[in-house]
């Protein structure tokens, strides 16, 4: 998924790139909707085949169920959202987009790990909870959502009031959920590899946002990059990343400010 949402006003001076082909726009939106909609109805279909022997599958069967809805989601916005204003050029933000926005897809091909029935609902309660609030930040996206970084309106309340990055974080912890089932050096390699595209996804979107909207150097200055304020020491976090000020929040214009896809 991407957070760079960016506003339909005022970008024109500091355009990266036009909003291009209304036909190749919706040529995009109907390949989305193509393979997250396919996506939702195999999951929707496999799920009477699951067991309901215990807790655990019972955790799966809900984690499937929600990840069925957000694929939907996905589709549902895709299909509902406006029409970028603003693109990206260059191959790199391009190419890193496409490979982060199915960052659990290697992973499903590896052997699960012989887990226990408490890492096992672990993993899988990391997936439900990292699926479930992917939903609700989507749905705050709404129609500025987007798989490759564009321009269409800025996001600064809900779950991005936040942090600049939430839909990335949300999917993070499902990812983690998901190593941890199929848990192995190489799954671990995968993960981090998958973590090293996302910030590089983070950072690429926060470059367009800077250049086409003025606000949003404000609206970093006063939120967090990618984990709440308070989680992580701030000794930690490198200075690019971090808020200048937790404490006091500017007033920005109502148009919002979304950093996600």
């Amino acid at each position: 998924m991407t957070d760079a949402k960016v506003g339909q006003e005022g970008t024109a001076r500091n355009r990266i790139a036009g909003g291009g082909n209304p036909w190749l726009d919706w040529t995009s939106r109907a390949a989305i909707v193509i393979v997250y909609g396919g996506s939702a109805l195999i999951g929707a279909a496999s799920i009477h085949r699951l067991p309901l022997g215990s807790v655990s599958d019972l955790l799966m069967i809900a984690a499937i169920i929600a990840n069925v809805l957000f694929l939907g989601l996905v589709a549902l916005t895709t299909m509902t959202r406006l029409v970028p204003t603003m693109k990206s050029k260059g191959v790199e933000m391009r190419v890193s987009a496409l490979l982060g926005a199915f960052p659990t897809v290697a992973l499903a091909f590896l052997p699960k790990a012989e887990l226990g029935p408490i890492w096992s609902a672990l993993s899988t309660t990391l997936i439900l909870v990292g699926i479930s609030l992917s939903i609700v930040v989507l749905r705050w996206l709404g129609k500025s959502f987007s798989i490759l970084p564009e321009a269409r309106r800025l996001v600064t309340e809900g779950p991005y009031r936040v942090v600049r990055h939430p839909l990335y974080l949300c999917e993070g912890i499902a990812l983690a959920g998901v190593a941890l089932q199929v848990l192995s050096p190489l799954a671990v390699l995968i993960a981090i590899v998958v973590a090293m595209i996302q910030c590089r996804r983070m950072i690429n979107e926060e470059r367009i946002l800077r250049l086409a909207f003025p606000e949003y150097d404000v609206y970093a200055a006063a939120t967090p990059f990618l984990v709440p304020a308070g989680l992580i020491p701030a000794g930690l976090i490198p200075a690019r990343l971090r808020p200048r000020d937790h404490q006091a929040r500017p007033e920005l214009s109502t148009k919002a400010i979304d950093p996600h896809a």
